[in-house]
């Protein structure tokens, strides 16, 4: 498999002048552990993600280093660890030029090099666009849905997993983080809804679309308010049964 069988296509982008509060509100509200960030051209400047925000002088987490080790790290250093834990700016706590991939990346070479670069998602990248972010739950979701010995989608099932998330992508209500495998004309599901009806309304998109024979609904239900999160009744139901 490739990058562009399993990417998400919906990516969430901010600007580089974009508040720090206002993107820690976005990862909040759209369930999502990071962000790309991109220039006015629309070209990948950075990412920023939830370990960006651990080391901020708001929730006293600064580091503390001793007189000894500052001296050895050189004031550099410390001068970069105030402006990633004071700035106020994307800009100022993102990782600039991170690691892409292109949408033929084949899956075993995205995991080396998330695990040799420390990433927990890569963005897919066409020309200077960036098309598509394939995530750590991203991979997670293809091995919760395919086995091992499963052998490259085909073309007609790509086709179909296309117009699924064309359909989809086109409603205001498509489930955040949305997901799509295609096996043999069966659909796999996934992504993050915040109301009931969003979860029928899924699965008849992608059962009206010519060769689909059955669809999986692995669908995640939050309540906003509180974050509670509960799993599909499907996958509950396969829980119950292991």
């Amino acid at each position: 498999m490739r990058a562009h069988q399993i990417m998400t296509r919906s990516v969430i982008s901010v600007t580089p002048d974009t508040g720090i509060v206002e993107a820690a509100n976005i990862m909040l509200k759209r369930h999502v552990s990071g962000l790309t960030v991109v220039d006015d051209a629309g070209k990948l400047v950075g990412v920023v993600s939830e370990g960006d925000f651990i080391r901020r002088s708001e929730i006293g987490t600064g580091r503390k280093r001793g007189r000894w080790l500052r001296f050895i790290l050189g004031s550099g250093k410390s001068a970069g660890d105030f402006v990633h834990e004071h700035g106020r700016k994307v800009s100022e706590v993102m990782t600039p030029s991170p690691v892409t991939i292109s949408e033929d990346t084949a899956l075993a070479e995205i995991v080396d090099l998330m695990e040799r670069n420390n990433v927990k998602r890569l963005p897919v990248i066409r020309g200077d666009k960036i098309v598509g972010i394939v995530s750590r739950a991203n991979l997670l979701q293809a091995v919760a849905d395919l086995a091992r010995d499963v052998p490259d989608p085909t073309a007609d099932d790509d086709h179909i997993r296309s117009r699924i998330i064309d359909t989809m992508e086109k409603n205001d209500w498509c489930p955040f983080g949305l997901n799509v495998i295609v096996r043999d004309g069966i659909v796999h599901l996934s992504g993050v809804i915040t109301e009931e009806r969003t979860r029928q309304a899924a699965v008849v998109a992608a059962e009206n679309v010519s060769g689909v024979k059955k669809v999986h609904d692995h669908l995640c239900w939050v309540d906003t308010m509180s974050g509670i999160y509960l799993n599909s009744p499907e996958d509950d139901d396969l829980a119950k049964a292991s």
